[in-house]
């Protein structure tokens, strides 16, 4: 794929749009001329027919770091391109949200593909907010404000809060983080807490305690774990493994070799947020306008729920009775505690801390 650049897709859209003049609504009143790059579906194109007819020219959506199998994202990604005829080119799937944004940092190469729309922590987000291009979707208002940029450069698609997945057959349920130390138990985080957002949130749901989440408590609480020989070797089976309520809830969903079964520790539960961003240089800038459109529909984020996270406008899905109440009864029980979310500066402050002390006291 040619890479265009932002004005050269604005020129061919707009040429290939409005060269035989603006169309006219049923009225008789004639539409302003399409602008893919607004900050609004009224803005830029007046109808949803319109939005998807620009789509359909550009032909393509660019997305990176979207695992199939997390959140449900392949059947949301199917179902996008089923109902517009879109084909969605899927970049390193298992990409952070660090290396998302370096995807679309890179040198624009003869062929190199940009990603056109982000799935990012929130931390990711606000620190590169003047890459995103501002859009409200239609259903902006059902959007909590604490979970989107009043700007509009990015929103919360989905939530997922920290759990712990046990092998019933082998160890009772833990209550806690501190039941984790006893004999018997073996824990897996999924991955390096310095690289993966999963374990970097499994080590700050550990430090949860009096005065709020302390970095320095997780890390000393992981490095305790591995003094007692309960911290499972990378590759090694584990009776617990502490990740997202979403991933954990798949595991057990998937059966297999181990019955997994999932709860939340009694001590604190940790959630976050990922939000949804559109690149201000996006190759197809109408295909990411309509992605986040499609993502915030009642269709859409019932497909998050039924890929066990909790979605953004799940409130108002049940005041308006379009929840899925099938997939939002096989998630797990709700936490006994409030859940916990980072500030961006506490999360900062914790990978800052992490990065200069894990190696030294977990290894």
């Amino acid at each position: 794929m040619t890479v265009r650049t932002r004005a050269a897709a604005s020129v061919i859209l707009f040429s290939a749009l409005a060269g035989c003049g603006a169309p006219a609504t049923e009225e008789g009143k004639k539409l302003p001329p399409v602008n893919p790059e607004a900050a609004s579906l009224k803005e830029g194109f007046a109808t949803m027919e319109r939005l998807v007819e620009a789509a359909k020219k550009e032909g393509t959506l660019t997305v990176v770091g979207l695992p199939r199998d997390w959140v449900n994202f392949g059947e949301i990604i199917d179902a996008f391109s089923d109902k517009y005829g879109i084909k969605v080119e899927e970049l390193d799937p298992q990409a952070n949200s660090r290396a998302e944004i370096a995807a679309a940092r890179a040198p624009k190469k003869r062929g190199a593909h940009i990603p056109d729309v982000f799935d990012l922590s929130l931390d990711v987000a606000v620190a590169n907010a003047g890459m995103f291009a501002p859009y409200r979707v239609q259903t902006w208002h059902d959007i909590p404000d604490r979970l989107k940029d009043h700007q509009a450069r990015w929103y919360a698609g989905y939530a997922g809060y920290m759990s712990l997945a046990y092998d019933p057959s082998r160890v009772k349920p833990p209550a806690g983080f501190s039941d984790l130390l006893r004999p018997g138990y073996s824990v897996a985080l999924p991955g390096d807490p310095r690289e993966t957002a999963s374990a970097f949130g499994g080590v700050m749901a550990a430090s949860l305690g009096p005065g709020g989440p302390k970095a320095e408590r997780g890390v000393a609480y992981f490095g305790r774990l591995k003094r007692v020989g309960n911290l499972a070797a990378p590759g090694k089976q584990a009776t617990v493994v502490l990740d997202w309520d979403f991933l954990n809830a798949e595991r057990a969903a998937r059966g297999g070799d181990t019955p997994w079964k999932v709860v939340y520790p009694r001590d604190a539960v940790l959630g976050a947020f990922y939000v949804q961003a559109i690149n201000k240089h996006a190759p197809h800038p109408a295909a990411a306008r309509l992605w986040q459109e499609f993502l915030f529909s009642d269709e859409a984020q019932n497909l998050f729920l039924k890929g066990y996270a909790r979605p953004a406008r799940i409130e108002a899905l049940q005041m308006r009775g379009t929840l899925d109440d099938e997939a939002a009864a096989k998630l797990p029980p709700a936490p006994a505690s409030k859940p916990v979310f980072l500030t961006v500066p506490e999360a900062d402050e914790a990978k800052t801390y992490l990065r200069r002390a894990w190696a030294k006291t977990v290894g």
